[in-house]
């Protein structure tokens, strides 16, 4: 993920989160300097440098991914259009190409809304999930995916078990950047519920941010101000993480269909009428 240094060492971020396949880093990266300086006079003027933060994950199953078919422009007409509201899920933008537990995957987001201190905050996860070996699935602990695996049989929808997952963790919480990273950590949790073991290849990124504390470039005071939530009061945020990043997956992989990318690689889409009646049989069993 470019630019997580700069958020690894001033707990800021400066920029919109692009995410992409593993060849355009460089092409978002570029597009986010050409918007911001563009849409920010004083950045444009005062040649200040922009560090955007830029995650991926390999596609190359489904994709031509060296055909370079993103550009600058793409970027900034995503960015220009970018809007509150629903988000979609599925084979959409970044998530296109990307494979979960062999099924067709992408985007996928969830909530949660946690109190504390008689507050309500708001915690979001939004996934790009590209990980994962079908047997290995598993949703809300049970291990669906051994069965699913004898229904599709042995179908290769990935080379071995590359992959990625990219989460993007945002909430209204007022906390510190050592309490996000910490947030951040609790993701992996989250991914491991959904039977990630986290193999060689596959690279499990997290990134979050605030909205609860800003701080203002070029401010000439010294001194910031911050409102922090005491460490001791974070248990329902922590789960909060956990459960969204493990529904966020879920979403992704509900939202899938079945793609033919490159080559004729194929991947099926994750069988909801399946899953509905698997979940349904258990329910009577508990």
């Amino acid at each position: 993920m470019s630019g997580i240094t700069q958020v690894s060492e001033w707990g800021l971020i400066e920029t919109p989160i692009g995410l992409t396949n593993t060849h355009n880093v460089g092409t978002i990266h570029k597009g986010i300097i050409r918007w911001m300086s563009k849409k920010y006079e004083r950045i444009w003027n005062s040649l200040h440098v922009v560090i955007p933060v830029v995650g991926e994950c390999d596609d190359s199953f489904l994709n031509d991914s060296m055909g370079d078919h993103v550009s600058e422009q793409c970027v900034i007409d995503a960015l220009d259009s970018a809007k509150s509201g629903f988000v979609q899920e599925g084979s959409v933008g970044s998530g296109t190409g990307m494979i979960c537990c062999g099924f067709k995957s992408g985007i996928g987001t969830s909530s949660r809304i946690i109190e504390i201190g008689n507050v309500r905050y708001t915690l979001g996860a939004l996934v790009m999930s590209n990980f994962g070996l079908m047997e290995e699935l598993r949703i809300d602990g049970y291990a669906v995916g051994r069965m699913l695996a004898e229904q599709y049989g042995t179908q290769k929808t990935q080379r071995d078990n590359y992959g990625s997952i990219i989460v993007v963790l945002a909430t209204d919480l007022p906390v510190s950047s050592t309490q996000i990273y910490r947030l951040c950590k609790r993701s992996a949790l989250g991914i491991g519920r959904m039977g990630s073991h986290a193999a060689h290849g596959s690279g499990e990124i997290v990134v979050g941010f605030s909205t609860g504390n800003t701080v203002q470039l070029g401010k000439r005071n010294p001194l910031v101000d911050l409102r922090i939530i005491g460490d001791e009061y974070l248990g329902p945020a922590y789960r909060a993480v956990i459960e969204a990043t493990e529904e966020a997956i879920v979403n992704s992989l509900c939202a899938g269909e079945p793609m033919v990318g490159i080559n004729g690689n194929s991947v099926p889409a994750l069988d909801k009428d399946y899953l509905k009646d698997f979940f349904l049989r258990a329910e009577k069993l508990r």
